[in-house]
């Protein structure tokens, strides 16, 4: 995962964190659609942390 794309995909876990809808869906999806692999566990668990 590259920078811009783990910057990408925590602006959107801050975004969409107070939506009532599933944020972690939100970061499986856009992560399959910018790259070819989905987040790593370790940067889903510090995005919800950060959030």
């Amino acid at each position: 995962m590259s920078f811009i794309q783990a910057v990408l995909l925590g602006t959107l876990q801050g975004l969409t964190e107070f939506l009532p809808v599933s944020s972690s869906g939100h970061l499986v999806i856009f992560s399959s659609l910018i790259s070819s692999t989905t987040a790593p566990l370790y940067f889903d668990v510090s995005v919800h942390a950060g959030s």
